[in-house]
């Protein structure tokens, strides 16, 4: 029998995510560790709590559907109980008698008594339907976007930007496959980092990633138990942010005492396999970040790996500081992160779509700033977690057209090295799709001046 302590997790984790904007991801693991579940009851705790962030838009709108006050006007305690009662009834392997009086609980002990008629109400009635059944009443009568979005849990304007970027691609068909896969959890990826640990002594027990030559996944586990990880030679990291990092230290040869650059290094995955492959190549790497406890997070994974700078500066000032002082850099830019929806529940409810005005100018600003700093003849790679195409293709054009910055041929580049040959060859630039390559979809563009 699941704990109770689950239930009430999932609804702190949930109330954290919702009010006070904590990352799920990130907050998780602290909390099982705080109320000491054991494995069983931990991972029905992140199913709960993660799906119930991920099918916000769904249940809202069943909630709404069945309720005599609209989701707007119930407390938000509430309505996230309703939410996790609504997940288990419609999308996990609990029986409804047991999904209802649970959560009937769980707002006896967090809203009071007052509201448990209300709440057991709601419940009874979201238990009458199957979520298809739902689904299908909920979209009678709307358009093909607002079904998708009862349907899939997403904005309607992702999934306006995520159709319109497939389709650059010839992938507008597989739009479905994409908002299906974002809703379910992927397998945690690995990275053994080149010179500290073999990604074959993980083969065994473990898939390796189909493109990047040190990655790895494992579909169940705690990744803290495996060797390596301790040290920091083993880190969890996608493989598409794996594929980033790679393809800028692969193209050319390297020349010795070269100097690279991570302009925006929190949290400090790249940065990490960044400077392992720096080292192997007695290249110079160093690493920056604005933000003080994102920049206290780079030197802690970089410092396993040996002395390296790390600063705290405005990338936007990087170039006027430094002009040409790098031979490589990396900008994994700000961005909208509507390419890692799988992994990351509370992403989609995040940003709107106001946010890309602000976002795409500060992109374009810490371009102009990374080719300052760049030496002639040097690489910049941009890379966002965002297949958008205003944080994509139409940033590189402006900065192309503004700052003079040649667009080298980076597909060319990744198919012969990594992809096997798997992106299209109409472009110079490559964008990952989750739904294709089961990574985040990174977009990356290899720039020179």
């Amino acid at each position: 029998m699941i704990s109770t302590n689950s239930r009430q997790l999932a609804l702190d984790l949930v109330c954290r995510v919702s009010i006070e904007n904590a990352y799920a991801n990130l907050l998780m693991p602290k909390l099982i560790s705080q109320a000491k579940l054991d494995s069983r009851d931990a991972n029905f705790a992140q199913e709960l709590g993660f799906g119930a962030i991920r099918w916000q838009l769904t249940y809202d709108t069943i909630i709404d559907s069945v309720s005599s006050r609209s989701v707007s006007q119930i407390d938000i305690v509430l309505l996230n109980c309703l939410r996790l009662g609504s997940h288990q009834l419609l999308n996990m392997r609990v029986p409804n008698h047991a999904a209802i009086s649970e959560t009937v609980d769980l707002v006896r002990n967090n809203c009071g008594e007052k509201v448990v008629g209300f709440a057991n109400g709601i419940l009874r009635r979201v238990s009458e339907r199957n979520l298809a059944d739902w689904v299908e009443i909920l979209s009678n009568g709307k358009t093909k976007n607002e079904q998708l979005s009862i349907r899939y849990s997403h904005p309607e304007w992702i999934i306006a930007a995520l159709s319109q970027s497939m389709a650059v691609d010839g992938l507008k068909d597989d739009l479905e496959s994409l908002l299906a896969v974002n809703n379910i959890p992927p397998a945690v990826n690995l990275v053994a980092l080149p010179g500290r640990a073999n990604v074959n002594q993980y083969e065994k027990d473990n898939n390796l990633n189909q493109f990047s030559p040190f990655g790895f996944n494992i579909e169940s586990g705690n990744p803290s138990e495996l060797q390596g990880f301790t040290d920091g030679s083993v880190r969890v990291q996608d493989e598409g942010s794996q594929l980033a990092a790679l393809g800028l230290a692969t193209y050319d040869q390297i020349r010795k005492e070269e100097k690279w650059l991570d302009m925006c290094a929190g949290p400090g995955g790249k940065a990490a396999l960044l400077a392992a492959l720096a080292q192997q190549q007695d290249a110079i790497f160093e690493a920056n970040e604005i933000l003080p406890h994102r920049a206290e997070l780079v030197s802690k994974v970089l410092s396993p790996l040996g002395n390296f700078k790390v600063t705290q500066k405005d990338g936007i000032s990087i170039g006027d500081d430094f002009p040409d002082s790098y031979d490589r850099i990396l900008i994994d830019a700000p961005c909208t992160g509507l390419g890692a929806l799988r992994r990351r529940p509370e992403a989609r409810w995040r940003k709107q779509p106001g946010d890309l005005k602000d976002l795409t100018e500060l992109q374009l600003s810490l371009i102009a700033s990374g080719l300052k700093a760049l030496k002639p003849g040097g690489l910049l790679l941009y890379v966002t977690c965002s297949p958008h195409l205003s944080e994509t293709t139409a940033v590189i054009d402006k900065a192309s057209r503004k700052f003079g910055a040649e667009v080298l041929d980076f597909t060319g580049h990744m198919n012969k090295k990594f992809m096997r040959g798997s992106l299209p060859s109409g472009r110079k630039t490559v964008q990952l799709h989750t739904q294709r390559d089961n990574t985040d979809s990174m977009f990356m563009a290899l720039l020179t001046k």
